[in-house]
């Protein structure tokens, strides 16, 4: 007889593998949106660092253990990686990751009116309209594959050394 006391984890369900057709439909949006930003002139470091921060925010370990050894990977260095977070308080960031940053964050959470505000107007100050388009892309891109990985709960695993 069973224990009525024991209740298993609920087993996970991988969505992308649940849908793939779908999944594959996001892979290719995000094709688009790399090739987009890369167009407009956003190097491959500032979109690395909207998934990390995007992801940090978000809480996806899965995105973030990902993208931060894709930036590392780029060129970004360890040391504005470890910084993110608070990038605001550092001068580590150009004024134009900073927008990018800033275009992440709003976003994420778009409720907050006077942050999407200042967002923009910061934006329009040092980027493009076609950077300032990717970038929020970027970073909508970012959200729904965080949120595929937090529902799937996809696990990070620990590297192997070479």
């Amino acid at each position: 007889m069973s224990d009525p006391t024991h209740i298993s984890p609920p087993r996970r369900l991988f969505i992308d593998k649940q849908s793939p057709k779908v999944f594959h439909a996001l892979v290719q949006v995000s094709e688009a949106v790399r090739a987009t930003a890369s167009e407009a002139g956003l190097d491959r470091t500032t979109v690395e660092l909207i998934n990390v921060r995007v992801s940090q925010l978000n809480g996806c370990a899965y995105c973030l253990d990902t993208h931060t050894r894709t930036a590392l990977r780029a060129g970004e260095s360890p040391q504005r990686l470890g910084v993110l977070s608070a990038w605001r308080d550092t001068d580590l960031f150009a004024p134009s990751e900073r927008a990018a940053l800033a275009l992440a964050e709003a976003t994420t959470d778009p409720v907050n009116t006077a942050n999407r505000t200042s967002a923009f107007e910061a934006a329009r100050q040092v980027l493009s309209e076609d950077q300032i388009s990717a970038a929020i892309w970027v970073a909508v891109t970012i959200n729904a594959f965080n949120r595929v990985s937090i529902m799937s709960k996809h696990p990070v695993r620990p590297l192997r050394n070479k």
